[in-house]
């Protein structure tokens, strides 16, 4: 199997017309081997935008609505990309599957746990999959780590850490001008409102799901004043200047899993500072950190004098462990946004469907992923307790198969699937 092989073609609706959803669909419109037969938004401009990129790009105008049930309904389509606000990705997705449609869900949180269970019954009871857009399984650094894992570098992995760290004032201010959901999102809310970016990579490197779970989680959310600060300076007249936004500045969430591994979810949007995706591993025979791009493994790392324990430069290292997919990604030629991922992610989408295979990541996945959300409120709400994370297997997570071995393989690495 190569990177760019297409195959039969696969029709789509696209359900979500905001700045992402149609940078996707645009992106979607570069694979030969899928049609975008329907569009859907609450709003006709976006429609009439998504209509004519299409129309300019394949020559034919798809059909566009603004209700997503007309979408789901539909039979010229096999699947639909759902890339709407966060709370409503599963509501759509639950319809979809009973519709007889693969959905595949943008990232973001679940507002509840029953949700999830519907979401995980549905796919049950239907025998349709789904999967979570989560493209940060597919970034350069965080296959190489994988590959690193797998490989032994580290050892037997201990702890992990991510975040999303990002500077979002601005597009959270002007939620309201720009139609953003994030807005009402940071104003009612209160918890790790985005944590797949961060838990998705990590998930993979130790198993969750596959021999794996997690058991419970602490969240403790911070003092929230870095949202309103930025309304009081930039947008003094407008009435949010007057609203209390709920969501700290910084949330932390901690993870325990039944392995015994722990995690560290930061989620850190309001206040001034780079991106960063926070990421750590941490094994039995060394470390790595993202934000120092610093690597230290026992008895090779090179020290500068007797007893001293230094970081090293990740570098030559994430060029001896890069990921087969990214050195065939790299000759083949990277596109799309963040840095190439997205394209990976959406064509896991589409080859999984082509080949009948199951999704790199599942329906079981993404309620669990999602879940740390909704259970991070709860934790907060009462005060820092620690809540039980479900088991959205049922107990299968003890003895579950992994998926077939391709390219886009998040369980393993299979280096033969690249020859």
């Amino acid at each position: 199997m190569k990177l760019g092989k297409t195959g039969r073609s696969v029709r789509l609706g696209i359900i979500g017309l905001g700045g992402r959803g149609l940078s996707q669909m645009d992106l979607l419109l570069t694979m030969p081997d899928v049609e975008i037969v329907a569009v859907c938004d609450r709003y006709e401009d976006r429609i009439r935008q998504a209509q004519e990129h299409v129309q300019r790009e394949r020559g034919s105008c798809p059909a566009g609505t603004a209700d997503y049930r007309e979408v789901n309904a539909r039979e010229d389509i096999e699947a639909v990309v759902i890339m709407t606000s966060w709370t409503t990705h599963i509501l759509i997705a639950v319809d979809a599957m009973k519709q007889g449609k693969i959905p595949a869900m943008e990232v973001g949180g679940a507002s509840s746990i029953e949700e999830c269970w519907q979401l995980v019954r549905t796919s049950e009871k239907t025998g349709i999959p789904v999967m979570l857009l989560e493209n940060c399984c597919y970034g350069k650094e965080e296959m190489t780590l994988l590959n690193m894992i797998r490989q032994g570098v580290f050892g037997e992995i201990i702890h992990c850490r991510g975040g999303y760290m990002h500077d979002l004032r601005e597009e959270i201010g002007n939620g309201d001008l720009d139609r953003h959901y994030r807005q009402e999102n940071f104003i009612h809310r209160n918890g790790e409102l985005y944590p797949t970016h961060e838990l998705g990579p990590i998930a993979k490197y130790i198993n969750l799901n596959h021999g794996n779970r997690m058991l419970s989680l602490v969240s403790m959310a911070s003092k929230a004043v870095g949202a309103g600060a930025w309304m009081k300076e930039h947008r003094p007249d407008s009435p949010l200047c007057k609203t209390a936004f709920n969501e700290g500045d910084v949330v932390t969430t901690m993870i325990k899993c039944a392995n015994g591994e722990t995690i560290v979810l930061t989620h850190d949007c309001t206040l001034p500072r780079p991106y960063s995706r926070g990421g750590y591993v941490q094994g039995l025979k060394g470390v790595w950190e993202e934000d120092n791009r610093g690597i230290y493994l026992e008895g090779r790392t090179k020290q500068e004098g007797e007893g001293e324990h230094r970081f090293e430069s990740d570098a030559p290292y994430m060029e001896e462990y890069m990921h087969p997919l990214w050195r065939e990604y790299e000759a083949f030629g990277l596109r799309g946004g963040h840095g190439g991922m997205d394209y990976l992610v959406l064509r896991a989408f589409i080859e999984s469907i082509q080949n009948g295979r199951a999704f790199p990541i599942d329906v079981y996945d993404t309620a669990s992923w999602m879940a740390v959300t909704c259970l991070s409120e709860q934790s907060v709400a009462m005060g820092s307790m620690p809540v039980p994370v479900p088991d959205f297997t049922d107990g299968r997570w003890i003895g579950r198969e992994q998926r077939p071995g391709d390219i886009f393989s998040l369980d393993k690495v299979y280096s033969e699937a690249f020859r």
